[in-house]
């Protein structure tokens, strides 16, 4: 089998012919009612240049395809079946606000009810896994298809690219960058001439060829894919807000836009919570140094973020917080400074695929953190043999974020000084010169963010 670099390699000099284009991708709620699809295709019609857009699901949709799955898997026809026809329902009175020429609104209907005439059948046969992400991939489907015929009721010139041509994972779940590479290039080869591309986000197939997908907030992660398999000028991600911000808008009154990011800061906060954006959807862009701008589609005017390689500026850029997080304390004087006792420790939990996120050692004790309790009582288990274990849950990881902030003058003190009426269970500082992380009670997040407001940024 091909060496995927190889792969990648043989298709960089492929690429060499073709126009630069830049992506655009838009969300849910970018794209979740008429007239918001309506302001969509003014956005992507502002300039001439060649553009793939990638969107996501209608708001909602998705939700309601994993309720008809749960229905299914337990047995509950009638449950699935309800849920199946209020979403019709509602795609029926969405065409009606969408398209206002009677033909392209038949046409509509038509691409539509051969959906739900699918999510109909599937209630006549046994339920598993691959048809549930049969089901999954409905709402991407749809909604570019849709937006296609909008398109076209407008004369505005496009193709649709069906993602699940070019758009593939291999056996770990990984996409295989250098096949989509070559597979999206075959196809923007056959319609020359054409600037306005369209496809879905999310979806794919994985390495047994059936309908996949790359998981929640995965329509981030198709646009960043895209946009390092063409080499763009630009990946935008388009949602409801305008960029990343320094705090959680939604928890904090006084918050503000960052202007610029570095990929690493930008990483830093997409896992530790930063809603705006997937944890893992910016490796792409970031491994071919492609641009990413975060963008409003309620507010285009605005500058949004800007996610390059450099950090722009010195110092303390955000905060963010990651809950659920869980606790792990293994103490044990006997085994403690053993060679060997940490990697057996870690070994545990790379056997159950359970990330670390915190670690911090004393010489009695081991303390760390993960956010994933699906193995959580094996784990506890296997751990009996090495010391008395401890588990502490509802925690909360707050992540201060910026560029070189442990060199920062007074960021520390600054820190510490903000959150002196706040518990601090943990503290993970040096391991990274953009991050420095504290673990608190869950309970003390609200609190600990406004406090942070305060005393780094100035902010009430």
């Amino acid at each position: 089998m091909q060496h995927v670099d190889e792969v990648r390699d043989v298709s960089y000099f492929l690429k060499q012919d073709f126009i630069i284009m830049k992506i655009m991708k838009f969300g849910g709620t970018s794209v979740g009612r008429p007239e918001r699809m309506h302001q969509v295709a003014q956005l992507i019609t502002r300039d001439e240049e060649p553009k793939i857009v990638v969107l996501s699901a209608l708001s909602g949709t998705t939700n309601s395809l994993v309720s008809i799955g749960e229905a299914l898997s337990r047995g509950d026809k009638d449950a699935a079946n309800q849920v199946i026809d209020k979403l019709d329902q509602h795609y029926q009175d969405f065409i009606i606000g969408l398209l206002q020429k009677e033909e392209y609104r038949k046409k509509a209907q038509q691409i539509i009810a051969e959906h739900f005439e699918f999510l109909h059948i599937i209630l006549k046969i046994s339920f598993n896994e691959a048809l549930n992400k049969d089901i999954l991939a409905q709402g991407e489907l749809m909604s570019t298809k849709m937006f296609a015929v909008y398109l076209e009721e407008q004369g505005l010139t496009h193709a649709l690219l069906p993602a699940l041509e070019f758009m593939s994972i291999d056996f770990n779940e990984e996409p295989q960058i250098g096949t989509i590479r070559i597979r999206l290039n075959q196809l923007l080869e056959q319609y020359p001439g054409v600037k306005l591309f369209v496809t879905q986000g999310y979806i794919s197939r994985n390495a047994r060829g059936e309908v996949d997908n790359l998981k929640r907030g995965g329509s981030d992660y198709s646009a960043s894919l895209i946009a390092a398999a063409v080499n763009a000028s630009v990946c935008e991600i388009w949602t409801d807000i305008d960029g990343m911000h320094n705090n959680d808008p939604r928890v904090v009154k006084k918050t503000f836009p960052i202007e610029q990011l570095s990929f690493d800061e930008a990483a830093e906060l997409a896992y530790f919570g930063a809603k705006i954006l997937h944890p893992a959807s910016i490796w792409p862009a970031q491994q071919y140094k492609i641009p990413v701008r975060l963008l409003n589609t309620m507010q285009p005017e605005a500058k949004g973020t800007l996610i390059v390689e450099e950090a722009g500026s010195v110092g303390v850029k955000a905060v963010a917080a990651k809950d659920g997080i869980i606790i792990v304390k293994i103490k044990s004087s006997r085994m403690l400074l053993a060679y060997g006792f940490l990697r057996k420790i870690f070994e545990v939990f790379e056997k159950y695929k359970t990330p670390i996120d915190m670690i911090t050692t004393s010489e009695v004790a081991v303390s760390l953190t993960i956010d994933n309790p699906a193995s959580l009582p094996q784990i506890l288990k296997e751990l009996e043999p090495f010391g008395d274990v401890e588990v502490t849950k509802n925690q909360t990881i707050i992540a201060i974020v910026g560029n070189q902030i442990a060199q920062t003058e007074d960021m520390l003190s600054r820190l510490f000084s903000a959150l002196k009426s706040v518990p601090v269970r943990m503290v993970s500082y040096g391991g990274s010169s953009h991050n420095v992380s504290i673990l608190i009670p869950g309970e003390y997040k609200l609190q600990t963010l406004q406090l942070l407001n305060m005393g780094l940024f100035g902010l009430e």
